[in-house]
């Protein structure tokens, strides 16, 4: 099945870009360190992904591209074609000439309902192209005005006129020292939103991304290119095919529904956080060898500690002993920093998979206690090296991994909302206090629903 991308705002269109060109580079890696036919299988399972073959033999992305400015947009319409090996489709674009100036209301209420019938057109068309349609994946930021503002609106109509297909929103989360002084009112209002409408969000938090270049990328000047390229790779990791079945035959022909499946078992916990190791810099993979062992106990002392790399992992965080605690005080006797799970899902690529063991993802005490961990954990595995990476290792989790900043980003907007500050930039694109009120009640049960596992 086909998964049409939606590029929302400066931030998305940049990051898709990234995604496609980190798909494309990695299907045209002959090795794999895998067979010819089991290559051959990848590479057609990742095409009708993502791509559509036109007569150009240049893959054409299944994407819509959408800008309040066209600056963005030329070039990275300009940068795909370039490359040579993959581009963008000349008529799946949007965009004019003011953007909105970072104010989530201009986004959601003036841009969104004055352009919703020409982006959809758009999205129409190239659902259209589509043999099978999985679903939708959007790219935005949370602290702009068109990314997060349009972004939030699009979803809507997205679940509107798309009821039965899955919508995965790729969201970034803003530095915490700011890029906009508004970024706290932009972020509640996108993600109140979103919750209603998509089916899950994948979370990538800026300064954590940062960190990631800086500390095992070993980036001294660090581009947003450099963050974008990260990015990329983590959802490459977990976006290319793989056998969601032991023993599979074939690849998965519904990823987006499989991972909603697999990580979303209730409709009040949709947030989804994503971890991927090993990283390093291309040169010094040469030097590097990884055993299996390795990488499954680095990753799960970072899904239990809530480490965001593989570097710095508190080793001392362990899970609370079953047995110690009628199942109702759980959260009462957990140890600290201990970060709690709904549901685990471990990708695998790479050779020598026969001995893997995973048991150690399946221990009850993981888990939050109204759900069975034999239906909270799931593993996906190729032995097609992923990326030039000879075995690599992903977690895609719902967990407790973002109250923190969530509780960090509601706190701080709600400082500023009672004292009125800057809510007249709203008020006049009519998103009233009752609005903002709504999206705080949304968060604090959001908040209050993961706190309680």
């Amino acid at each position: 099945m086909s998964i049409v991308t939606v590029q929302l705002g400066q931030c998305g269109n940049q990051i898709g870009h990234e995604v496609f060109n980190t798909i494309c580079s990695d299907v045209r890696d002959t090795h794999g360190l895998c067979s010819k036919k089991e290559n051959e299988s990848y590479r057609d399972a990742c095409k009708e992904r993502f791509f559509c073959e036109e007569q150009s033999e240049v893959p054409v992305a299944r994407a819509v591209l959408i800008d309040m400015e066209p600056k963005v947009i030329t070039q990275t319409l300009s940068m795909a074609a370039r490359s040579g090996y993959w581009k963008y489709d000349d008529g799946s674009h949007f965009c004019q000439k003011q953007g909105s100036g970072n104010n989530w209301a201009n986004g959601y209420s003036v841009h969104g309902p004055r352009h919703k019938e020409a982006i959809m057109d758009l999205v129409q068309k190239e659902a259209e192209k589509c043999d099978r349609l999985g679903g939708f994946f959007t790219i935005m930021s949370m602290a702009g005005g068109t990314g997060s503002g349009l972004g939030a609106f699009v979803t809507q109509c997205l679940r509107d006129a798309f009821p039965t297909s899955f919508l995965l929103n790729h969201v970034i989360w803003p530095y915490s020292t700011g890029e906009v002084i508004v970024q706290n009112y932009n972020s509640v209002l996108t993600l109140s939103h979103l919750y209603k409408s998509a089916d899950a969000l994948l979370v990538h938090e800026n300064d954590v991304v940062h960190k990631i270049c800086a500390q095992l990328m070993n980036i001294k000047q660090i581009s947003f290119r450099d963050i974008n390229q990260v990015i990329a790779h983590q959802l490459g990791s977990v976006f290319q095919p793989a056998y969601t079945a032991e023993g599979g035959l074939c690849y998965s022909r519904n990823p987006l529904g499989d991972l909603m499946e697999t990580l979303v078992p209730h409709p009040e916990f949709k947030m989804l956080g994503l971890r991927n190791i090993p990283q390093m810099p291309e040169n010094s993979l040469a030097y590097s060898t990884f055993s299996w062992p390795g990488l499954i106990k680095h990753l799960r002392q970072m899904l239990i500690a809530n480490a965001k790399m593989e570097e710095g992992i508190d080793w001392q965080v362990q899970p609370p002993r079953l047995g110690s605690s009628i199942p109702s005080s759980h959260s009462i006797n957990k140890p600290l920093h201990f970060n709690t799970s709904i549901a685990n899902l471990v990708i695998l690529r790479g050779k020598d998979m026969h001995s893997i063991d995973l048991g150690s993802f399946r221990d009850p005490s993981l888990y939050t206690s109204w759900l069975n961990p034999k239906d909270a954990f799931h593993s996906w595995k190729t032995l097609r090296a992923f990326n030039k990476y000879e075995k690599s290792a992903s977690l895609v989790s719902n967990s407790q991994f973002l109250l923190k900043p969530l509780d960090n980003i509601v706190g701080k907007a709600w400082n500023m909302f009672a004292s009125k500050a800057y809510i007249h930039q709203y008020t006049k694109f009519s998103i009233e206090e009752e609005d903002f009120l709504d999206s705080f009640t949304a968060l604090e049960q959001v908040i209050s629903s993961y706190t309680s596992l």
